[in-house]
């Protein structure tokens, strides 16, 4: 039984004859489309425009702008494609009549739309002219949606949801589509992808005529109010309202559970292959957030977005390699995170050095390198993730690692005392700079002895002899890193060693919504250490 518009029934004497039923006639219906599309039908009407060889690149250059104007009332993560079946259709002589006339499957719309946001540009010209195109189709794509709405609504019907589009053709390029996480966002640009494949084979069984019969005409919409073009039956925008503003639809929604407090927001953590980071990377999922898990360790930034993936599944997250002190490989790490959700919200670094030697001298070398890595490689990695914020032109916010050695004056930290004095000041500055779309904040924990990549084992042991403790040559790393944190946290108010995920608390504190005054702002987490009290 086929439903016009709708679908596929098939029926078995078991579940797997009707499985094979259904399979066997898509493969016929499909050949059969084949036959007719024989010849000279051009699909589509032929191309129009020529598919740019730098698509990928104007895509990551487009895409923060692109998902910042369509959140402007809700975030939205992005997802893109330049699959052949895409190109063949942005770039076609018919893509603009046929995207406007929306689809004809109800399935499809619900997470589509009743239509694209086809941008009309020529792909010969510049990618710079792309942003204010973009404006100008959202001003006309919402005007037409808050027409839409006023013409169909009835008295009870759902109050209006929000007009951007979810899905945005651009030719020469391909498609970005966008939902409230990756996989709806995916499963969003696939539905697109099959509403292309009804067009391409109504096109293929009229060979270029369009037919004169509306066979999906009924009592609920006469056979006047379909459109064609291109032998392509669109739904009438009457029953596509009455689907999209369903009431049981609108209990669906309804009943969905709650969004989390991170949910729809992308998160960048630097340093998240160990310590503070990786109870970052962890918590943030647990909050719905989307993450990169970034580090020089690539091993270690792989194996903690795998610990990431099994709280928040495996579309969720990715991880990145990066450095940086390098603007390059900072750049290439946003790029992968614009590339895998669309965009960024939320940066975090953890990284940092402690300079150590067997005779406790440090070399001037590593000085200097002590305060690239601590407070210029965090100006770097602000300055480039900045340009990101300001093309989307939505809420960010920024949480750097300092340290109660900032403002702890000591004999033999020097070189990182200062140069944590120097973040901290920097978080000020950057708050400045960045307002008032992007708020930076900052964290300032005494020692974190558990999971610091800073505490390899001779260090450990090195300061337990410094302070006389008893410790066994033969105990693990974590057990002589307990011994030295059990120390240090007599040395509190408290008397609580500080864990790492009591950093990951603070940090996503202030990273997220429920701090939204809150800037240019250090929270400490040193367990009451009152040597680090502001004087």
């Amino acid at each position: 039984m086929v439903l016009g518009g709708h679908g596929l029934f098939t029926w078995g004497n078991t579940q797997r004859e009707s499985y094979l039923n259904t399979i066997t006639i898509i493969d016929q219906l499909g050949q059969f489309i084949e036959r007719h599309a024989a010849g000279g039908y051009k699909v589509f009407g032929g191309g129009k425009v020529k598919t740019r060889e730098d698509r990928a690149e104007i895509a990551a250059a487009i895409m923060p702008y692109l998902r910042g104007a369509v959140s402007r009332k809700q975030r939205w993560i992005g997802s893109f494609s330049d699959s052949k079946q895409v190109l063949e259709f942005v770039d076609s002589a018919q893509a603009g009549k046929l995207a406007h006339l929306g689809t004809s499957c109800p399935d499809h719309f619900i997470r589509t739309k009743i239509r694209p946001m086809l941008i009309k540009w020529n792909p010969a010209g510049e990618p710079a002219e792309l942003k204010e195109l973009i404006e100008t189709a959202l001003e006309t794509y919402r005007a037409e949606y808050a027409e839409y709405y006023k013409k169909h609504a009835v008295k009870d019907s759902p109050a209006v949801r929000d007009a951007s589009p979810t899905v945005v053709l651009v030719p020469g390029v391909g498609m970005f589509s966008f939902g409230k996480n990756k996989t709806e966002s995916r499963i969003t640009g696939e539905f697109y992808i099959n509403a292309i494949g009804v067009m391409q084979g109504a096109g293929a069984l009229g060979a270029g005529v369009d037919c004169k019969e509306i066979p999906q005409a009924g009592p609920a919409a006469s056979a006047d109010q379909f459109t064609v073009h291109a032998n392509y039956v669109a739904l009438p925008p009457s029953e596509a309202f009455r689907i999209e503003y369903w009431k049981l639809e609108e209990a669906k929604i309804r009943r969905q559970p709650p969004e989390k407090e991170l949910s729809r927001r992308v998160a960048l953590i630097v340093g998240g292959g160990s310590g503070i980071g990786r109870e970052v990377a962890l918590l943030a999922a647990e909050r719905g957030a989307h993450v990169i898990v970034a580090d020089r360790d690539v091993k270690g930034a792989e194996a903690v977005a795998a610990e990431t993936a099994a709280i928040s599944g495996k579309e969720a997250v990715s991880w990145t390699s990066i450095d940086i002190r390098d603007r390059k490989a900072i750049k290439a790490a946003l790029d992968a995170t614009i590339k895998q959700f669309g965009g960024i919200d939320i940066l975090v670094n953890t990284a940092a050095l402690f300079p150590s030697s067997p005779d406790g001298v440090i070399s001037d070398a590593q000085w200097a390198l002590t305060l690239e890595v601590n407070v210029t490689a965090n100006y770097l990695l602000t300055d480039e993730a900045a340009k990101i914020f300001a093309e989307q032109g939505i809420d960010a916010s920024v949480v750097l690692t300092s340290s109660a050695n900032a403002v702890v004056a000591k004999r033999g930290s020097e070189a990182y005392d200062v140069s944590k004095a120097a973040l901290s000041h920097l978080v000020r500055e950057l708050a400045v700079t960045l307002s008032p779309k992007v708020r930076v904040n900052g964290i300032s924990p005494a020692t974190v002895v558990k999971g610091s990549t800073m505490f390899p084992r001779d260090r450990v042991i090195a300061s337990l002899k410094k302070y006389k403790l008893p410790f066994d040559d033969k105990d693990t790393d974590d057990g002589l890193r307990n011994v030295l944190a059990q120390f240090y946290a007599t040395r509190t108010l408290t008397h609580q060693p500080i864990d790492p995920k009591d950093c990951a608390q603070a940090i996503l504190f202030l990273a997220g919504p429920l701090a939204r005054c809150t800037t240019g702002h250090l929270i400490p987490v040193d367990g009451g250490l009152t040597e680090a009290y502001l004087r």
